[in-house]
């Protein structure tokens, strides 16, 4: 498969990119610094920002699927390259996207109608990265794309373990943190076998 990776130098980018790569896939992968990722036969390097709407369509040509892992880092970055990614995904007819996204982005379960950012579930004072997720979301939401949002709680650093809990729209109850192995082996694995395409997915220990 032909996977394009944002945010490959990421916390759950860098893992998602092991994992492709251990599996004899090929990886195109936009970064602003080449330097932090491997040197792999199987993995293309394109050098700049994802701000660069000619750079992001380079980047997708010829792909299979596209796998995002942006993070906020208190910036619109995210924001400013969807509308780009899925342009270039239209115009490459690339149907299939899974992003990282937050928990926060998910339903509430005390007021459905709002984000669990927006409601008092949300221990976050602080709503910048929440908000760019959403927007995203929204964005997806209103194409024809065959879109998935990972959405994990609190993450920590750690291996995968293969066993998590999922539910559709919602975190599930009771959970309050998942790896960062274990969020990138769950999107990798939506990558192979999609069971929730059109909807986030809460994920969680």
């Amino acid at each position: 498969m032909n996977i394009t990776l944002f945010g490959a130098t990421g916390r759950v980018g860098s893992e998602i990119l092991k994992l492709a790569l251990r599996d004899g896939h090929h990886v195109t992968a936009l970064v602003r610094t080449p330097s932090k990722l491997p040197t792999h036969n199987n993995l293309s390097i394109l050098t700049g920002d994802i701000r660069d709407k000619e750079l992001v369509s380079q980047a997708i040509e010829n792909a299979d699927a596209v796998m995002s892992a942006i993070g906020t880092d208190k910036t619109t970055t995210l924001t400013d390259a969807i509308p780009f990614i899925i342009e270039a995904m239209k115009t490459g007819n690339v149907e299939r996207i899974i992003t990282i996204g937050t928990a926060g982005i998910l339903q509430s379960r005390t007021n459905p109608d709002v984000y669990r950012f927006q409601s008092t579930e949300s221990k976050r004072r602080l709503t910048l990265a929440a908000e760019e997720h959403a927007k995203v979301y929204e964005q997806l939401k209103s194409t024809d794309l065959e879109w998935t949002i990972i959405c994990p709680t609190y993450l920590p650093d750690g291996e995968e373990t293969g066993k998590w809990r999922t539910e559709r729209n919602f975190l599930p109850k009771g959970g309050v943190e998942i790896s960062v192995g274990d969020t990138a082996l769950c999107a990798y694995n939506e990558l192979l076998d999609p069971q929730f395409i059109g909807t986030r997915v809460g994920l969680a220990y």
